[in-house]
């Protein structure tokens, strides 16, 4: 762990192009590392998520969230920003994999990095996570509460997503996946079912639910924040990308 770290705004180049901004934080030092990619919740590229890219950095690692939401409203405030993207149902699934790659992109082509990247997602962003590490080359995963990875979005639920059952059988990435037992997106019953595809298609995979936790569990600025879940999940992930991104 180091102390020392930077924490910048940046521009990176995101889908089909696009000119995107993204948060980077860097521990201070030498050596060859490995680089996480966050990606944020549906509240939006807000305070806490960037609190989560300089904790990742202060474990050693080259951090980037890349800002999903920055087409609709540049420089507009999170909560704003969220609230355009969710009423034009969300971020498509196509341009999420676009930005994630550049974000894991610019790690990569840093002078510290070892080649390794893995990406995190909390929430919405959890499902994302999983949708990347089918689609692209990253080197691990992590699913914070993702829903509809499985299962089926409610009628008139206002974000156009889809499950990913289809794609579940081309995960290219270890993957850990942290839930609330007490969750209803996803439920327990919908985590199951992502356990047996994955069981099914022999993926390396490690789930962890936590009793008395709900959705949101990791968010520390909102109600949902469960200290002794958020910790035991801390070391988890910390252990997971050690394991998958070091060397």
């Amino acid at each position: 762990m180091s102390d020392s770290l930077t924490a910048t705004t940046i521009r990176i180049t995101g889908h089909d192009g696009d000119e995107i901004e993204a948060y980077l934080a860097r521990p201070q030092g030498d050596g060859r590392r490995g680089g996480v990619v966050v990606i944020h919740h549906m509240p939006g590229y807000d305070r806490a998520t960037k609190e989560i890219v300089r904790r990742f950095a202060e474990l050693g690692y080259d951090a980037i969230c890349p800002n999903l939401h920055f087409r609709e409203a540049p420089g507009a405030a999170p909560d704003d920003a969220a609230a355009v993207a969710r009423a034009n149902g969300g971020v498509p699934d196509l341009r999420l994999l676009g930005d994630v790659a550049g974000a894991a992109a610019h790690l990569r082509a840093l002078d510290s990095s070892n080649g390794k990247v893995g990406v995190i997602g909390y929430c919405s962003g959890g499902r994302q996570a999983v949708l990347a590490a089918c689609n692209l080359d990253v080197d691990a995963a992590v699913d914070c509460y993702g829903a509809f990875v499985t299962g089926t979005p409610p009628e008139g639920f206002p974000l156009k997503v889809t499950n990913l059952v289809d794609q579940l059988p081309g995960l290219r990435a270890p993957l850990l996946g942290l839930f609330g037992a007490d969750d209803t997106h996803p439920s327990p019953g919908q985590v199951a079912e992502l356990e047996q595809i994955l069981s099914a298609h022999r993926k390396d995979f490690e789930f962890h639910s936590y009793e008395g936790a709900g959705h949101g569990f990791f968010s520390v600025d909102r109600p949902a924040y469960n200290v002794p879940a958020a910790n035991d999940g801390w070391e988890r992930i910390t252990a997971f990308f050690a394991k998958h991104l070091g060397g």
